[in-house]
């Protein structure tokens, strides 16, 4: 039979810390970084990338994330109950 895991998640390492995590108890973190030669005509280079990152429970409270994705989640809710 295959490596196939059944029952465990696959472990992510914290970007902030470094701890080894389990996939689905970690927070995940879209980064976007946006680069950009601000010249005026066709010379103009635009780059955008979106970087996934996962860090552990800890670190997320510690950061900020995790409470904005809680209060994103509850304003989300709210708008699509109001309509």
């Amino acid at each position: 039979m295959g490596k196939k895991r059944r029952g465990r998640e696959r472990l992510e390492n914290c970007s902030s810390c470094g701890r080894a995590v389990p996939r689905d108890k970690a927070v995940e973190y879209s980064k976007r970084t946006h680069f950009t030669t601000d010249m005026k005509g066709n010379d103009n280079v635009t780059y955008t990338e979106f970087k996934d990152l996962y860090y552990c429970i800890s670190c997320a409270k510690h950061r900020g994330i995790f409470e904005k994705k809680k209060q994103q989640a509850r304003r989300k809710r709210e708008r699509d109950m109001y309509g």
